[in-house]
């Protein structure tokens, strides 16, 4: 658009000189071609090679300068992936060609062959050449910087990566798996250095890309051929794989998952880097990871087992730098993906996350975030909520989960530790008894009968007071743990009977 503009007011402008000072060149452009002045000739046609070469120089070094600048920001791969860029060899090569055509038309402007078809075409040609240059030159300039931008470039290695896998249905499957290993490694390194700068938006798009990747991916898988899904020596020698065991990089093999395994260990990468200091992109990492669980997993129980070792990772990650509000968060996540299993009658898996619950929430308590625990008895009972709503069969294995949560801790003198945790298992009483649902019930209140009495007053006079269903602070999640509908409250009296 900004060529078509340019050109068309330089157009206009030259028109309406030309009309003006009555120049023959409209009535009769071959004639006024063939009746140029040599000398004139040869001096427009020896300025005009300064004026391009002049604006070659500022083109490279506004570009050379601009580039630097961005690969230093982001990432050194800018460098590579904007030499490849088509759009860059034409330009400049435009401008090249426009300079030598100055330099030798010089040569051959005054030794015109007699007869010929247009004398002087050269001349006519040259100036063309310097004319379109000119005019590349700030469309060019605003490609430079609308190709730097870093949406642009993680756009540009997407559509790279997604490139590369269609060539891997072809005969050269190697090279395939090696630039779509280049690609994610180049999007994972766009997105640490802008985490490092503190570009969080910059650093969120490329785990969207990351992302997109496996979507795009998982339409391709069914045409790719055999040879892709094996570890080839690009493959184990990638740094994402080269630490693995036989046994681990085997699993993976076997699997036929190196492309997802590849990306999801970047993502705990960038986890692992933004846990405590960019907690939004850690967010997105949980977000992205559980739709790719919802969406994909059902289907390849491979990827979803993937994504379910992969929040543990993040879990264990975010415990490990303390930073309990992620940590929380992820659980949230992490449950969406157990309800949804449960919707989609995989309750085994279901319980098997809410283990995991168990397992993060206790080691959160032992590294001093107990907060962690509670969320994960709240997470629980959600669970149990959502099983019986889909009249699941897990429904007392959940249970069992929930009662047994606290149990290697029970003994600690810091009983708001396990506060939480009962006041869980009370919540969900109430759902039960509003349910009829006796059996139940007394299981918790068993396993209830040994708490001390004040402790258990004490928390019926929190759960009776409270009546704000979101929490007072911003926070990620928003849910007030201790929250109870009033419909339920009126079972808290029976329920103590």
């Amino acid at each position: 658009v900004v060529f078509m503009g340019l050109a068309l007011a330089a157009l206009l402008i030259w028109l309406t000189t030309a009309a003006l000072g009555g120049a023959t060149i409209l009535a009769d452009p071959a004639g006024w071609v063939s009746t140029l002045d040599e000398r004139g000739a040869l001096d427009a046609v020896g300025s005009s090679a300064e004026v391009v070469a002049a604006v070659l120089g500022i083109a490279i070094t506004v570009v050379a300068i601009v580039v630097e600048l961005a690969a230093t920001r982001f990432s050194h791969l800018i460098t590579r992936l904007f030499m490849r860029e088509p759009v860059n060899m034409i330009v400049l090569g435009l401008f090249v060609i426009t300079t030598i055509q100055c330099v030798w038309i010089g040569i051959s402007l005054s030794h015109e062959e007699a007869g010929a078809v247009l004398p002087h075409a050269g001349f006519f040609i040259t100036f063309i050449l310097v004319t379109l240059s000119l005019l590349c030159l700030l469309p060019y300039i605003y490609f430079v910087f609308t190709f730097l931008s870093p949406i642009s470039v993680i756009e540009r290695i997407c559509k790279n990566a997604v490139n590369a896998i269609e060539d891997g249905t072809g005969t050269d499957v190697r090279a395939a798996q090696r630039m779509t290993l280049a690609a994610i490694d180049e999007l994972q390194d766009v997105s640490r250095g802008a985490i490092e700068q503190g570009d969080r938006s910059i650093a969120m798009s490329g785990i969207n890309g990351m992302t997109a990747i496996i979507y795009d991916y998982a339409a391709f898988r069914d045409e790719l051929p055999a040879q892709w899904f094996v570890i080839t020596d690009a493959i184990a020698r990638d740094p994402d794989f080269i630490a693995l065991t036989e046994d681990a990089l085997g699993e993976v093999a076997e699997k036929q998952i190196w492309l997802e395994t590849k990306i999801m260990r970047q993502l705990n990468a960038l986890m692992s880097q933004s846990a405590g200091e960019a907690r939004d992109v850690a967010n997105l990492i949980g977000i992205n990871t559980g739709q790719v669980a919802k969406d994909l997993g059902v289907a390849n129980p491979d990827v979803l087992r993937l994504c379910v070792r992969s929040f543990n990772s993040f879990l264990r990650t975010t415990i490990n730098a303390g930073d309990a509000r992620t940590a929380y968060y992820l659980m949230d996540r992490y449950r969406e993906v157990a309800e949804h299993l449960l919707e989609q009658g995989q309750g085994e898996t279901a319980f098997e996350i809410a283990g995991f619950f168990s397992e993060y929430g206790q080691i959160g308590h032992m590294n001093g975030i107990s907060f962690l625990l509670d969320a994960a008895a709240y997470d629980v009972v959600r669970l149990i909520e959502h099983a019986l709503a889909c009249d699941s069969d897990q429904v007392d294995p959940l249970l069992d989960v929930l009662l047994e949560l606290d149990e290697e801790i029970r003994e600690e003198r810091q009983e708001d530790s396990l506060l939480g945790v009962r006041r869980s298992q009370i919540h969900l009483a109430t759902l039960l008894l509003e349910r009829g649902d006796h059996a139940r019930v007394t299981r918790i209140v068993e396993d209830l009968k040994g708490e001390r009495s004040s402790r258990l007053q004490r928390l019926r006079q929190q759960i009776e007071s409270e009546d704000r269903p979101q929490y007072w602070e911003l926070t990620d999640r928003g849910s007030n743990f201790a929250y109870l509908p009033p419909e339920r409250r009126q079972y808290l009296a029976p329920l103590y009977e």
